[in-house]
């Protein structure tokens, strides 16, 4: 079994001694069965979804054992309250027919409300690492915790809660086989280096493969070496100094800015450019001699 993550100093610094009661309550400590009616979901619930089989596998249980570990909820009316940590025991409880739940209550701040119902969602490991995510960046954006202070508050080191962040940068599609399980927090972590659109090309690659974290990156690096090959593939060559001196004498000749680009296989074109209807007929008259130009007058007319 996984040993539980530390809670974190910055999350203590938050609850002060009720720490332990808060995130890890024991049953003989201010425990009182609430109503199912009186509870509403919380509004900083960090779970974005439920399997449904799970749930009615907790909820079976709870049927024949009750249910062991207490909610944590807070007062927002007079008899109604909001669950902070235990929102799939509450359901399981509805789907098991109970009418009340064992609970503590607690009177937390919204800062303190969404910290105690990560942590304990971690804890439980049962949040996946998208969903962790998602709940460290509330804590910033939305409270102001610092990148160290998050850290802190989740147990975990500050180049771990950057890491955990930056998946965030990954393409939707991506983010939800990460939720799903189909691909790794490895996997994820070897895609960031590619664009959106390879993100999730490669990454259907290795689910259908089934590939390791390893193969994963040197898959990545293949995509990286591709692009970074049609990107000199795609660039111009720069001029020669032929191109230039010759740029130059046809300019004079012309009296126009002639520019002259050729291209890896000997292909390119001659631009030149004029300012008016004018400037264009004395460069036709400089290039084409009087009878052709009478001649090209007379097709035309």
């Amino acid at each position: 079994m996984a040993k539980p993550r530390g809670l974190g100093r910055g999350l203590k610094s938050l609850l002060g001694d009720d720490l332990t009661l808060a995130v890890m309550p024991d049953k003989s400590n201010g425990i009182t069965e609430i109503e199912l009616c009186k509870l509403q979901a919380g509004k900083y619930q960090p779970r974005t979804a439920m399997e449904q089989e799970k749930l009615q596998e907790l909820a079976d249980s709870i049927r024949e054992q009750g249910v062991i570990s207490p909610i944590i909820i807070r007062p927002i009316a007079a008899d109604k309250y909001e669950i902070i940590a235990g929102e799939r025991r509450f359901r399981a409880s509805q789907l098991a027919g109970k009418e009340s739940i064992p609970a503590i209550i607690r009177d937390f701040d919204d800062k303190t409300a969404l910290a105690v119902a990560l942590i304990e969602n971690m804890q439980r490991e049962d949040l996946n690492v998208m969903e962790e995510a998602l709940g460290v960046k509330r804590l910033i954006e939305e409270f102001g915790f610092t990148h160290e202070d998050a850290a802190k508050a989740i147990g975990r080191s500050r180049p771990a809660t950057s890491n955990l962040l930056r998946l965030l940068n990954l393409a939707a599609p991506v983010q939800k086989m990460l939720s799903e399980g189909k691909i790794e927090m490895g996997h994820a972590r070897a895609l960031l280096s590619l664009q959106p659109a390879e993100q999730i090309l490669a990454a259907n690659e290795i689910v259908n493969q089934g590939s390791s974290v390893r193969q994963a990156e040197k898959l990545v690096a293949g995509w990286g070496a591709k692009a970074e090959s049609k990107k000199t593939v795609k660039s111009k060559p720069e001029k020669t100094r032929d191109d230039v001196i010759l740029e130059e004498k046809l300019s004079d000749a012309l009296g126009a800015p002639v520019s002259i680009n050729v291209g890896r296989q000997g292909k390119g074109q001659i631009l030149i450019s004029f300012s008016d209807l004018d400037d264009m007929q004395s460069i036709i008259d400089k290039l084409m001699p009087a009878e052709k130009r009478g001649a090209v007058r007379g097709v035309e007319g």
